[in-house]
């Protein structure tokens, strides 16, 4: 996926851009015409769109417009309209920050950035949990242990989630039974036990003698972080 695609009709001006973000570090799109932009995104994907406001042929707002009827990505508009009433138009179609033409570099870096934090970096720590070797995509529901993917049933997986996001507590066996298959759930606490020791198998060194499940005993088990 490329990082921004870029929309600006001015040619100097959209290499001048679009060297500028690439040395920022960012994988850049540069693109002249909103008709090309659409054709563009038909095929492949941003993270984030920069759009030109005034374009001969389909405008910027015309592009964002057309974007938003199916898909919520980021989008900054550049423009040489700095009245209020563009701007108010911008942001009733879907526009995250509006950025004035000429256009600060500087500027322009620092609102893609706070884009980019705002919608990606903070969005993957609220859904990736990281302990140690071990770590699981919430997203996905997917758990890997030192890079490796592991195949855990989807109890298997309730039940180690809900472990690792209470680290050093002492989850109590009929709170960890209710959790995760329900007070009212024909199943029974040896349920619970099983399951402990299949995720052990999985994920601990050696099962007989774990070190991230540990049994609190008379009470339920604990779950301590190790590298």
């Amino acid at each position: 996926m490329t990082d921004i695609l870029l929309l600006e009709d001015n040619k100097e001006l959209n290499t001048l851009m679009c060297a500028f973000l690439e040395k920022a570090g960012y994988q850049v799109k540069g693109i002249e015409t909103g008709e090309e932009a659409m054709e563009w995104l038909e095929q492949e994907q941003a993270k984030l769109l920069i759009l030109d406001v005034m374009l001969s042929g389909m405008d910027g707002f015309a592009v964002c417009s057309a974007i938003r009827e199916k898909s919520s990505v980021p989008i900054l508009f550049l423009s040489a309209r700095v009245e209020k009433e563009a701007k108010m138009s911008g942001f009733a179609l879907g526009a995250d920050d509006y950025i004035e033409k000429p256009v600060d570099m500087d500027i322009l870096l620092a609102k893609v950035q706070a884009l980019m934090k705002r919608n990606y970096d903070l969005k993957q720590k609220n859904t990736l949990l990281h302990s140690g070797a071990l770590s699981i995509d919430k997203e996905s529901r997917q758990v890997f242990l030192d890079g490796k993917e592991l195949t855990l049933t989807v109890k298997e997986y309730e039940l180690l989630l809900l472990l690792v996001e209470n680290p050093g507590k002492t989850l109590h066996k009929d709170f960890l039974f209710g959790k995760i298959w329900g007070m009212d759930s024909f199943s029974e606490n040896q349920t619970l036990t099983v399951h402990i020791k299949m995720l052990r198998d999985k994920i601990e060194e050696d099962s007989k003698h774990p070190k991230r499940i540990q049994t609190v005993w008379g009470v339920g088990y604990k779950y301590e972080e190790i590298s």
